[in-house]
Parts: structure tokens; sequence; C-alpha cells
């Protein structure tokens, strides 16, 4: 049985995963769940009811962001599965270094996620998927959501100037969590590019790497995205 990953096309956490996965040409069969049906028996799979889950055809099963890239970033590669260029470490760098990657990927799946990812998928996407139809966004709520959006991108923009990649000199896991929520507020076309230029000049750096062809071809049903989402000129 191939390798499969259990994932929700708009959840970041998830995402970022599929970039690593796809960075280092691991392929895996993709498990759609719906975050808002809480199933049993997606949480007999991981009981805390969240996304991404890993399994390999030996029955490991990994749950959750932080236990799979640590993983990936831990596991040898066979030679086999690499095709081309050497993949780039998911923790790269000395103690230090890979302490700084670990902080800013906890900044955006947990400070960021909670802050803007989660409110806008809530208020977007999940509630238009109830049975009863949901309701319209709050606008109270999208209000205090872009508010906090322009924190984080603001504080995004001063690592993308002082930084070649957001960690540091070399692409990482950082980068990938991060590309993840921006590509979930960018596909819900709640991304203020023009305002913010050193975060745009970083996300078309990751954007047109191979890894994130997939992600730019993922559709939503009832959700669409604006038509500068797949564009890599934006």
């Amino acid at each position: 049985m191939p390798t499969r990953l259990t994932q929700y096309r708009l959840c970041p956490r998830s995402r970022s995963i599929r970039l690593a996965l796809a960075e280092y040409g691991v392929e895996v069969t993709l498990l759609d769940e719906n975050p808002w049906e809480w199933r049993k028996g997606f949480l007999a799979k991981n009981p805390a009811g969240e996304m991404p889950v890993l399994e390999y055809d030996n029955g490991l099963t990994l749950c959750g962001a932080y236990s799979i890239s640590e993983f990936i970033g831990d596991e040898p590669l066979p030679s086999a599965t690499v095709m081309g260029p050497k993949p780039p470490p998911l923790f790269p760098g000395n103690r230090e270094d890979r302490a700084e990657v670990r902080r800013l990927a906890d900044w955006y799946h947990g400070k960021f996620d909670r802050e803007v990812s989660r409110e806008l998928l809530n208020e977007k996407v999940y509630q238009t998927m109830q049975p009863s139809g949901g309701a319209a966004p709050d606008p109270a709520v999208l209000r205090a959501v872009r508010a906090n959006l322009r924190y984080h991108l603001a504080y995004t923009g001063y690592l993308a100037d002082a930084r070649r990649w957001l960690a540091g000199d070399d692409l990482s896991f950082a980068d990938f969590a991060a590309a993840a929520h921006i590509s979930i507020v960018d596909y819900l076309g709640e991304m203020p590019w023009h305002e913010y230029p050193a975060v745009k000049a970083w996300y078309q750096k990751i954007k047109s790497r191979p890894s994130f062809r997939a992600l730019l071809a993922d559709r939503v049903p009832g959700c669409t995205p604006p038509l500068a989402y797949s564009n890599l000129d934006f």
C-alpha cells in the first residue's frame, strides 16, 4: 500500500507537509478529509482531530505537521527516491539556526493560524459547507482578521528584507509553513500584495519551485481563487 497523507486541500499544515514531501521526492496518495465533519474514522487515526496524518506502508502513522516534518527531516532518503539535485534540509544549519526554523514554523502554524488562517477558513469556507447552507461571513470577524493579517505580513516582510530566506540563508521548513498559510490567504482573495513588496518577492521565489505546482492546481468546490493565484508572475 502506498504512503498516504490524510489532508484537506486548504489546510495550511497539510500544505506545508505536501511541500516538504514534494521537495524530497516522496510520492504520496492524498486522502481528502473535511475538517468540519469530525468523522469517527479520522479520529481513530488521530484522536486530536487535526491534519495532516501520514501513513507508511509498514504501519507507521505520524500525526501533525510538527511530528511529520521532524521525521522527514531526520529520515535518510534512499538514493532511488531523489531525482536531480539533493533536496534542501528542512532544518538546516547549526543548533541555533535550527532553533530559529522551529520558532518560525511554530509562529506560522501557531500564531498566524489562530489569528488569520483558521478564522478566514471558518468564515469563508467551512461555514458554507454546512448542510444548512451556512451563514455569510461576519464582517466584524473579517475586519479583525485583516488587521491581524497586516501585522503578520509586516513581520514576514521584515524577515524577507533581512534574510535570503525567512529563517536565514537557506530554504527551510519555516518557508514552507509560512508559504502554506499565505497561499491560503491568497486563495481566499485576501492578500494585499501591493502593500508588502518584500513578502511578494519572497513568495514568488517559493511559488516558482516545482514542489508548489500541485498546490496551485488545488481547487475546492464552491470556492474559486482569484486568477492571479496560479500565476507565477502576479
